[in-house]
């Protein structure tokens, strides 16, 4: 038998004859389970008995409003949601009101005759052949034009009068106020404020009005 083959016959043999060796040899027992040490329990402590007191400031904002007026149409209410919270949260009972920032009256005009304009050019090129002989006028060349491409020519009006529209509307505006006293404005200062920044700002005003809504001094 060469080696090889004494391997292949050995090896079997060693791990069978390990089986049963393992079979009849006994197992040490196994340890004690280890138990924590018996702490004893605290003690009570004897507390002097004082009257209980109302903690104060903690509506600090009752009796006060805040007021976000912002451009709607500038996508600006994420933002202001989020600003609300965190007043709502820095001075509990504080009223936050959102309002949209109106443009101005001319801008306000030009938004409303917007989607008339619209309208109006979908009547001409869905019916604009039988509009004008209604009025005693020939169809414009320009008409015949229009009507080749009825749906791209409907699509760029839509696209392009909403743009406007949304223009006309937008101000860019975050104005916030507390009772009706201007703490920060975005068309003046260019910018949003912080959170941090308008946090400090209304407890300013609030130092300053010295006394809360609800009768308390805020120190």
């Amino acid at each position: 038998m060469d080696r090889a083959q004494i391997i292949l016959l050995g090896l079997p043999l060693f791990l069978f004859c390990s089986d049963i060796l393992n079979l009849f040899t006994l197992r040490p027992p196994p340890p004690p389970p280890h138990k924590a040490p018996y702490k004893p329990p605290p003690l009570p402590k004897d507390s002097l008995a004082f009257p209980s007191q109302k903690p104060r400031n903690v509506a600090i904002g009752v009796g006060n409003t805040v007021k976000i007026s912002f451009c709607t149409s500038c996508s600006y209410k994420g933002t202001a949601v989020t600003m609300t919270k965190m007043i709502e949260s820095a001075f509990p009972g504080i009223e936050v009101v959102l309002s949209n920032y109106p443009p101005a009256l001319p801008k306000r005009v030009l938004s409303k005759l917007v989607p008339v304009v619209q309208f109006g050019m979908f009547g001409l090129v869905m019916g604009g052949e039988q509009l004008f002989p209604m009025v005693g006028m020939a169809p414009p060349p320009w008409l015949y034009s229009l009507r080749a491409n009825r749906f791209g020519t409907m699509a760029s009006t839509w696209l392009l009068g909403n743009a406007l529209q949304s223009f006309l509307q937008g101000t860019g505006a975050f104005e916030v106020s507390l009772n009706d006293e201007l703490i920060f404005s975005k068309l003046e200062e260019g910018r949003f404020p912080g959170e941090i920044e308008l946090r400090d700002a209304i407890g300013r005003k609030l130092v300053n009005s010295g006394i809360t809504g609800d009768g308390a001094l805020w120190t």
